[in-house]
This record gives structure tokens, sequence and C-alpha cells, in this order.
């Protein structure tokens, strides 16, 4: 018994191998910290290059020649973001307007009743863009003409450097959006703001 005692209090005030039996208890969050900020910057440094990458892009469509060099200026957006985030899906958009105030506005609605901000049946709205069909943007799809305002965006979607986040339940795949907002040149003069017609909310 004395025996067992001794061998007891021995164990108790033995230190060695605590450190070991220490990291082991930590690591696995320190792990996670450290890929967490690992992902973290990464994806700040996507989207900086992403940046960067567009507002160039951008210029290039507001020549002439851009809407013939579509495939191109969007290739090379592509191809810097891939260098980042080699499977990432990149998916463009192009929306023109008439003048920077029209970006993202939302088409005129009559309305009869609550001013709700929604085209109720019974309502109508001013077609700005000519689509039969109310918008809560009234940009048109596609480069414009001369002296038109753009608003490229793209859209980059891409696995996360770590498999960390299925194990705390969130999705492996990220997504984020930049866009930039650019004046076309004059290459010609800009077409008239065209008449909207008055069409019934559906």
């Amino acid at each position: 018994m004395r025996r067992l005692v001794r061998l007891i209090d021995t164990l108790r005030r033995d230190q060695a191998g605590a450190t070991l039996v220490e990291f082991a208890i930590i690591a696995p969050t320190f792990m996670i910290l450290l890929m967490g900020a690992f992902d973290l910057g990464h994806s700040v440094y996507l989207r900086a290059v992403l940046n960067g990458a567009i507002h160039e892009a951008a210029r290039d469509s507001t020549l002439e020649s851009g809407e013939a060099s579509e495939t191109t200026i969007d290739n090379q957006v592509e191809t810097i973001v891939q260098k980042v985030a080699k499977s990432a899906d990149v998916d463009f958009e192009r929306k023109s307007y008439y003048d920077f105030t029209d970006v993202e506005r939302a088409e005129t609605i009559n309305e009869s009743g609550t001013a709700n901000g929604v085209c109720d049946s019974g309502e109508t709205f001013e077609d700005e863009n000519g689509n039969n069909t109310w918008d809560s943007d009234v940009g048109a799809t596609g480069f414009g003409g001369p002296r038109d305002i753009v608003m490229y965006t793209v859209t980059v979607t891409y696995d996360r450097l770590f498999p960390l986040y299925g194990l705390i339940g969130m999705s492996q795949e990220n997504s984020m959006s930049v866009s930039t907002v650019l004046k076309n040149q004059p290459f010609g003069q800009q077409g008239d703001a065209a008449t909207p017609e008055t069409k019934p909310c559906p």
C-alpha cells in the first residue's frame, strides 16, 4: 500500500512530458485560427487583384473597339484571377445607363395605392429599358453606346484554401463580386434618352 502511495505521489510530482500534453490540447485551436487567418488573407489578396484587373478591363471596354474585344478583355481578367485561385469560376456582367444618376435605379412606378416600391397589379410603370417588364434596375445589358455609363461587374466563385469550413457547417465555396462604373469614350454622339412607354404592372 505504501509503495502504491509513493508511486502515485511520484507521478503527481513528475512534470516530464507536460509540455507535450499542453501542446496537444492547444494545437487544434491554434491550427484552426492559423488556417482561418491564411484563408482571410487569401480572400483579401484575391479581392485586391480582382479590383485591379477589372479597372483595367473596364477602361478597355469604354473604347469604341470594346464590344468587339469583349472575349479578349474578359479572358484577361479570368487569367489574372486564376493565377490566385486556380479553380475559380469567373462570370461577367455589363449594364449600360444613360446617365450616372440612373445606375441601379428602379423603373418608375405610377403607384395608385400605398407607396411600397413594388409594381403591384393595377398599377403602371415606365418601361425605360423596353423589355416589357418592371425592373429594379433600369440598366440595359451590354456595352451601351458612346458617352453611355457602363457598370462592369465580375463575380468570382472559388474553393477556399483549407477544408476548414465543412467542419463548422459552412460552405467550402466562396463568392465575391466587384463592380466599377465608367463612362464610354466620346467616339460618337450619345443617343437621346428614349421616351419610356407606360406599361401595366403584372
